[in-house]
């Protein structure tokens, strides 16, 4: 369920701490990367692709970087599963901030829902080279 929470900045920093303390947080191990094909032809599902989204005009799975990937961009990619009946709402944008600043560098984000484990989850992506910088500061931010 999404929140709808009125509070201020510190509210805010301290809850998404609490947030991300609590948050699953799982690194996907390899060199990732976006395998587009066009509209008209669906990606095949295997057990290695972890997302898959679509515009009008093509469909964009996140696998494992094989050889056939060249010139793809390359991602290393981690997740956050969040416990259920917590309030996580701004954590993208908080996170990603705190990214952008500490290291310079963007992210993408896709979401999913698995009621199973408490609702929604994160897939994150950044360039691979700062894979492991971006989890020493994530690693910071949980430890409070």
């Amino acid at each position: 369920m999404v929140s709808v929470s009125v509070e201020t900045a510190e509210q805010t920093e301290a809850r998404l701490r609490r947030v991300i303390a609590a948050a699953e947080l799982v690194v996907h191990d390899g060199v990732w990367c976006f395998e587009e094909s066009p509209a008209d032809r669906p990606p095949a599902l295997t057990r290695d692709t972890l997302a898959v989204v679509r515009d009008d005009e093509s469909w964009s799975a996140l696998v494992p970087f094989a050889p056939q990937h060249d010139g793809a961009e390359r991602f290393g990619v981690f997740s956050f599963h969040f416990p259920a009946g917590l309030d996580n709402s701004g954590f993208v944008g908080w996170l990603a901030t705190r990214l952008k600043a500490r290291l310079g560098t963007g992210v993408f984000v896709v979401c999913g829902s698995n009621r199973a484990r408490g609702g929604i989850y994160d897939y994150w992506g950044c360039p691979v080279d700062l894979r492991d910088d971006a989890l020493a500061v994530i690693r910071e931010l949980r430890a409070g």
